[in-house]
């Protein structure tokens, strides 16, 4: 609700104060005590608190009513007035997060200075929060591969629960994602999502980033753990976070409160925690780099997220979803895919896995100047070299082999790739590279190449090697 409630135990300065805000448009709300201000924000939040220091017959003076409000909804700018206005007061007003301070009797320009700065921050704020909860990069889970559908059935089963949960894999696999779904399909997906990147924070700036700040030049800071109350906190790549930091998180999570850098207050909070990490954590404990304590607490539901060299199958689909994605949100050309661009993208190595596929499409799609369909030459292939005329120039081991051995060697990496790409399945396999599917068998048969199921996963293992398909 935009409204500004003016708390003042004096009638006739409320209705004054309310007429003149009513006037220049603002809806207005009338408190004459702390009871009746606490009622208020119970019933909605308001874009401004008008408060003033003195009240008679009220429970709370204006300076405890400002630290409740600033406990409990840190979003609303407070302006304070008072007739027995000093230079103490003011700075103790500012000093507990006020806005701004203002002494009777007022000057109504200047009043109606000091509340529009103030309905500006309260709007800037507002539209933050908003901003952070869609987030770009909302909980969209794109794919049909079976890896995929494993992932979302796990993911589906925490959605309801608020267990802590880890999500492991490749870095661009996609683990913000995933953690975002599970969010807008919990019972918390009106509340706040707060990512806190560990890696991009200074560690000297990590804990009042975390827990806020309190200062007698910079008032009250919220910190992000704060701004989560009631949401999920997503530990993004939560390896990286420092050691004192960890035994602090730890805390927190035991507790579920913290005091602010430089409090004294402690502030309970509601959170829900998912974390995810691309380091091998049992290692990083080992390694003294992890509290052991803090990984046990965190890892409560630990779910992998695969890579895209595992769900190869899907790569069509996320193509197309991030052509139309750059469509809506940059405007550029909508463009089909060719059959032979669909083979070359499932057939490219990925280490940077969905984040480089991404990138790619959107490379395409910039430099490109038509809105015909992708064609596979549109794609960047910096992995080979090919010539003008269409002479592949060979890897120096494939170049100094015997025409048989570079054959055969050459064959292995073609059907393991087109293998790869099909998910394992050899009937697709075989239809598509043109052979029987007998007749594939044997192939693969007479190069070492072997295929089974492992754990619902297919397997394609060369000689002593194994990779997962």
């Amino acid at each position: 609700m935009s409204d500004i409630l003016i708390v003042d135990d004096e009638r006739d300065i409320r209705e004054l104060v309310s007429d003149i805000l009513e006037d220049e448009g603002y809806a207005t709300r009338k408190a004459a005590n702390s009871e009746e201000c606490i009622a208020a924000f119970e019933a909605a939040p308001p874009s401004l608190l008008i408060l003033d220091i003195w009240l008679k017959d009220s429970q709370m003076d204006g300076i405890d009513i400002l630290k409740t409000v600033k406990r409990d909804h840190p979003e609303v700018p407070v302006v304070i007035i008072s007739g027995h206005g000093n230079v103490e007061i003011a700075v103790a007003a500012i000093k507990q997060g006020a806005y701004d301070f203002i002494e009777k009797p007022f000057n109504i320009d200047q009043l109606m200075v000091v509340i529009r700065r103030a309905m500006e921050t309260s709007r800037l704020r507002r539209e933050n929060t908003d901003l952070r909860r869609k987030d770009v990069g909302a909980a969209d889970m794109v794919g049909t591969s079976p890896a995929f559908r494993t992932l979302i059935g796990q993911l589906d089963k925490v959605t309801k629960s608020n267990g802590r949960v880890m999500l492991t894999g490749a870095a661009g696999s996609g683990k913000e994602v995933a953690a975002r779904y599970i969010h807008a399909n919990s019972n918390r997906a009106g509340a706040p999502f707060i990512t806190v990147n560990c890696a991009s924070i200074e560690p000297e700036r990590m804990e009042y980033v975390l827990f806020g700040r309190e200062s007698s030049e910079r008032g009250v800071e919220p910190g992000l753990l704060e701004q989560a109350d009631g949401g999920v906190v997503f530990f993004d790549e939560v390896a990286d976070m420092p050691l004192g930091t960890q035994s602090k998180i730890l805390r927190v999570l035991v507790d579920q409160q913290f005091v602010r850098v430089g409090g004294t207050e402690k502030l309970k909070v509601d959170l829900r925690v998912i974390s995810a990490t691309n380091r091998d954590l049992e290692s990083e404990i080992q390694q003294g780099n992890f509290r052991q304590e803090l990984f046990h607490r965190l890892n409560v539901v630990p779910i992998n997220v695969p890579a895209l060299a595992d769900r190869r199958e899907d790569i069509p689909l996320l193509t197309e979803y991030f052509i139309a994605h750059f469509n809506t949100t940059q405007g550029l050309p909508l463009r089909a895919l060719s059959d032979d661009a669909v083979a070359l993208l499932q057939t490219m190595m990925w280490p940077g896995n969905v984040r480089q596929l991404k990138n790619l499409v959107e490379r395409v799609l910039i430099l490109g100047e038509t809105s015909d369909p992708i064609q596979a030459k549109d794609l960047p292939r910096e992995e080979e070299k090919i010539e003008s005329e269409g002479r592949v120039v060979l890897s120096g081991a494939l170049a100094t082999l015997p025409l048989r051995e570079a054959r055969e060697a050459f064959e292995r990496e073609y059907l393991l790739t087109q293998i790869n790409r099909f998910g394992g399945n050899i009937s697709r396999t075989a239809s598509f590279v043109g052979m029987e599917r007998s007749a594939l068998h044997r192939k693969l048969k007479s190069l070492g190449v072997v295929t089974s199921n492992k754990a619902g996963t297919r397997i394609a293992r060369v000689e002593n090697e194994e990779t997962t398909v």
